[in-house]
């Protein structure tokens, strides 16, 4: 069998399955190599300004390996906080027939792109969108230095529509790149969590025919959970409740506006177990980012396995491809709030719709998962080494 040599800063929930699956698989052979080092099992997350030790196994069931990091300042929150003078003797020592690395941000991952290009098959995983991109002479000059990143990749997986654009700008063509979906576990978040969910919303106060709209992350700029407030407190639905769950640097401002609304609430972060429990007490989730940085939004896949309706801004990448308008839910222009407003309006004005909105994402979502992330990196290392 094939070897892959997978190169990622930390375990994450999103990858770590996946990892999992091709392991069970056995279609082809891989180790993970972890450039953070093992001090990523307890690490200090900026967005929600506190250390994070998620609460499922993220380490079970694949082999991996952690690699020594000598940055002064580690971490994924700049480049130089990936330094691992010792990576690429240690991925040589393993064989690998190919390499699979997760973004070229980082020091030590862009240092092994440009030196396993020629030697082995680089494949490249990343999320970026041009969502962001206004132009002018930056956007000019960071093109220039895209294009020359991507062409030490020879072949990258996109997570959808908006990625795969970024990619083809950058020199990608359509035969070096193959769709893996961006994924969460919709088996987790789908099994049903109602008498927690039922506990919880009694816990808040809502009673059963009224409507909680949730916003779950991180408490910050990008992700404009700020507007979501300002769009609730001017519509005064009747019998609508609005609950943020999460922490981070905008939740005093947050908890200052909201006060004197008995209908807003707020919840510290929340871990993975806990999570399903949260989506599944909504009924309708809203993600109003407005970037710069929103490269996908995980939390609406999330949602969507629980069966929930989204509301979504234009500046989130998986808006294109995970929310259908009219079906289980609407996209809505930054630039115009009133749309915010006017689609929250609709969706927490009928139960009944709401249900309906959500029964459909629950379908939408089913074809984005684990399974054929893991097929496609499989495909295109069989592929690679197949013309070698």
């Amino acid at each position: 069998m094939q070897k892959l040599a997978i190169i990622i800063t930390h375990p994450i929930q999103y990858y770590a399955p996946v990892f999992k699956l091709l392991q069970e698989r056995q279609n082809i052979l891989i180790n993970v190599f972890y450039t953070w080092g093992e001090a990523a099992q307890h690490k200090f997350d900026p967005g929600f300004g506190k250390n994070i030790s998620w609460d499922i196994p993220l380490l079970d069931g694949y082999p991996y390996e952690w690699v020594h990091n000598i940055a002064s300042d580690p971490g994924s929150h700049h480049a130089k906080g990936i330094d691992n003078p010792g990576l690429i003797e240690q991925v040589l020592h393993w064989q690998p027939d190919a390499i699979l690395i997760y973004g070229w941000f980082y020091k030590s991952h862009l240092k092994a792109i440009r030196y396993f290009k020629g030697k082995v098959p680089v494949i490249f995983r990343g999320d970026s969108t041009l969502l962001d991109d206004s132009g002018g002479l930056r956007s000019v000059v960071r093109s220039f230095f895209l294009r020359w990143v991507y062409s030490k990749v020879d072949h990258a997986l996109y997570t959808g529509t908006n990625n795969k654009r970024y990619f083809k700008k950058f020199g990608l063509k359509e035969a070096r790149l193959t769709f893996a979906p961006h994924a969460v576990d919709n088996d987790r978040f789908a099994a049903a969590r109602d008498n927690e969910a039922e506990a919880l919303r009694t816990q808040l106060g809502i009673g059963k025919n009224e409507i909680l709209i949730l916003f779950a992350g991180k408490f910050q700029p990008k992700k404009a959970p700020d507007l979501l407030l300002t769009a609730f407190t001017e519509l005064r639905i009747p019998g609508a409740h609005l609950l943020f769950t999460g922490n981070g640097v905008l939740e005093n401002e947050l908890k200052n506006k909201a006060t004197g609304h008995k209908n807003i609430h707020f919840t510290e972060f929340k871990n993975q177990n806990d999570m399903p429990v949260i989506y599944q007490a909504c009924d309708l989730f809203c993600l109003p980012s407005k970037g710069p940085g929103e490269t996908w939004g995980l939390a609406v896949n999330e949602a969507m396995a629980c069966g929930k309706a989204i509301i979504v801004s234009n500046k989130s990448g998986c808006a294109v491809d995970l929310v259908k308008p009219g079906l289980n839910g609407y996209i809505f222009d930054i630039g115009q709030p009133a749309m915010l407003r006017e689609y929250l309006f609709e969706l927490a004005s009928s139960k009944s719709s709401l249900q309906g909105f959500g029964e459909q994402s629950r379908i939408i979502i089913k074809d984005w998962n684990f399974t054929k992330i893991a097929a496609a990196i499989e495909d295109v290392v069989v592929s690679y080494n197949c013309h070698l």
